[in-house]
């Protein structure tokens, strides 16, 4: 917010917050119904490898419950720079459910012997033509979602040392990331389709695509519900920074605000509890939860925060500043090709938001909001 303000005024800092809020509120969202579902598919696996049948109703709300309670506890860590370790939990967490989905796609490969699925994906016929485009556009919205670390870019980068250089170090750390997730996640996707073709459930580890080993999918679904933990707090820890900032500049004789609360730790000597905080995460995780039991869709909602986050915020804004900051003139040969590349990803953000909207209602139409069953 601060590069969009110095760079581009307040009037586009009014836009640009709008739109950051509303994804990062949405994000947290789609984290606490993919956890929930992690969680729920842990006990479906245990009933079925106990009972012999797959339990199709069972209450999700706990596990969304206590994924914000956890949220809760977590939210009072005082600064972003102090989660360095969660980043390490998250990314050793992703990489460990990801190579165990891609290595039980390629046993089921060798079980069948035969490559599932086509180049076009799902046949006319197992669904009309108007619903495959919907799907094709929330597809868009779900790859772009999977890229969404520009919520937090700037944040990350303040914590990177001076020396070398905090551009040249983004950079490097961007281009390497970018290329192994990329890499990574088209080989996980090929392969799961390959595995099961047009009857791919919507989530491979949690959509019982796999029952066997049942120990090992528990693993990577836990492994899930770990790793959104920590990348919830990546997501809200800056909002929540924000706010307080803001709040106390307001009310800057509030005692409500500054005051803090001293809570004997062991591994210190006091922990500060700021009573601020304390309420306004609670009251954030809580609306987050509400939320996700009103609409439970996590591949619509994450397609349709994908669409309204990528645009603006990776585009248009990034675009904008690049323009200013280099003083490009206007109707150059630069500023036409930017601008095309601008337009192009307009386009693209409109079809998948067009996309998931569709499918949030289709889905809506055998959904109770609030419903208990899964």
């Amino acid at each position: 917010m601060g590069a969009v303000r110095d760079n581009l005024g307040s009037l586009k800092i009014k836009l640009f917050e709008l739109v950051l809020y509303v994804n990062l509120f949405g994000v947290a969202i789609g984290y606490t119904i993919a956890s929930s579902t992690s969680m729920m598919a842990i006990k479906r696996s245990n009933c079925f490898h106990e009972k012999g049948e797959d339990p199709r109703h069972i209450n999700s709300n706990p596990y969304r419950i206590a994924f914000g309670f956890v949220e809760i506890i977590f939210s009072q860590i005082p600064n972003f720079n102090r989660l360095w370790w969660l980043s390490i939990v998250a990314a050793f967490m992703s990489f460990a459910y990801s190579t165990i989905e891609l290595g039980l796609s390629i046993a089921k490969l060798a079980e069948t012997g035969k490559i599932k699925g086509s180049l076009t994906g799902i046949n006319i016929g197992a669904l009309t033509s108007t619903q495959k485009i919907w799907r094709n556009f929330q597809a868009l919205g779900d790859i772009i979602f999977a890229f969404s670390y520009f919520l937090i870019f700037f944040e990350v980068q303040d914590t990177i040392r001076s020396s070398p250089s905090e551009s040249k170090m983004t950079k490097k750390a961007s281009l390497i990331s970018i290329a192994a997730t990329t890499l990574f996640y088209m080989i996980c996707g090929c392969m799961g389709y390959a595995a099961f073709g047009d009857m791919a459930p919507k989530n491979l580890l949690a959509g019982f695509g796999f029952y066997n080993p049942c120990w090992m999918v528990d693993i990577a679904n836990a492994a899930i519900a770990i790793q959104l933990v920590c990348a919830y707090q990546f997501n809200c820890q800056p909002l929540f920074d924000h706010v307080e900032k803001t709040v106390g500049k307001k009310f800057p004789n509030s005692q409500f605000i500054s005051r803090e609360i001293e809570i004997p730790a062991p591994w210190r000597r006091s922990y500060k509890l700021k009573l601020l905080r304390l309420v306004w995460s609670t009251v954030f995780v809580i609306g987050t939860i509400f939320i996700s039991m009103l609409l439970p869709f996590f591949n619509d909602i994450v397609g349709l925060l994908g669409a309204l986050g990528f645009w603006p915020l990776t585009v248009f804004f990034p675009v904008e500043l690049y323009i200013k900051q280099k003083k490009i003139p206007k109707w150059g040969t630069k500023w036409v090709c930017l601008q095309i590349v601008s337009v192009a990803c307009l386009i693209i953000t409109i079809a998948a938001a067009a996309g998931s909207v569709a499918n949030v209602f289709l889905d809506l139409k055998s959904f109770k909001p609030f419903s208990t069953d899964y």
